[in-house]
C-alpha cells in the first residue's frame, strides 16, 4: 500500500514567534481527503556533555506547559544560519558554561510526529572546560551534575521525563559502554 498524503491546500492560521500552526488539506493513499493540523517548528538540538567523572550537565528550568521545573539535557531551537552543531556548542555554552569537544551525533528523533514537524538533532560530547552559565534574557535555570549511570537509571525508573533527554542519555551510556566516547 501507498502511504504518501498529498498536501491539496495549506492555510496557516496561527504564527508565532516559534510555532507557525497550519490546516492542510490532504488526499490519502485511497484518494479520500482529509484535514491535518501541524505545528511548524524550526527544530531543535540537545547535547549529552559528560565531565572527566562521566558525569552530565543537566539543566533545571520551569517547563510552563506543564507548570513545575523539568530536569533535561541542555537544549535550544536551530537559530537560521548555523548548522544543528554550532547551535547545540551555543547552547552547552549559554546554559552550562561549558566548552565541549569531541562532538558525535547520537542522531535525529521526532518528539511528536502526530503533529509537529519539528525535529531534534542530538549530540554527545567531553567537556574541555566549565564556567559559568549565560542564559538567554527570561531564561532561568539551575546547571547540575549527575552521574551518567544514575541519569540512565533515572530515565528507566520514570525520573525523567523529557523525551530527548532520555533519549539522549540513554544513546551516550550505551556508547560509553562500548568504548566509543
Amino acid at each position: 500500500m501507498d502511504l504518501k498524503e498529498t498536501t491539496i491546500s495549506s492555510k496557516e492560521v496561527f504564527g508565532g514567534r516559534i510555532l507557525h500552526v497550519v490546516h492542510d488539506e490532504v488526499m490519502l493513499s485511497d484518494g479520500s481527503h482529509t484535514m491535518r493540523e501541524v505545528v511548524r517548528h524550526p527544530g531543535g538540538v540537545c547535547v549529552a556533555a559528560l565531565d572527566d567523572d562521566n558525569n552530565l550537565l543537566f539543566v533545571r528550568q520551569f517547563r510552563y506547559p506543564y507548570k513545575e521545573a523539568v530536569l533535561e539535557l541542555p537544549a535550544g531551537k536551530l537559530e537560521k544560519g548555523s548548522t544543528p552543531l554550532e547551535n547545540g556548542r551555543r547552547e552547552l555554552l549559554e546554559e552550562t558554561g561549558a566548552v565541549g569537544y569531541s562532538y558525535i551525533s547520537l542522531g535525529q528523533v521526532y518528539p511528536s510526529p502526530g503533529y509537529t514537524d519539528e525535529i531534534i538533532h542530538l549530540y554527545a560530547c567531553r567537556v574541555k572546560e566549565q564556567g559559568e552559565s549565560r542564559p538567554d534574557e527570561g531564561e532561568f535555570l539551575n546547571v547540575e551534575r549527575i552521574p551518567l549511570l544514575k541519569a540512565a537509571e533515572m530515565v528507566l525508573n520514570n525520573r525523567l521525563f523529557d523525551s530527548k533527554t532520555q533519549i539522549a542519555v540513554l544513546k551516550t551510556a550505551a556508547l560509553l559502554q562500548s568504548g566509543k566516547i
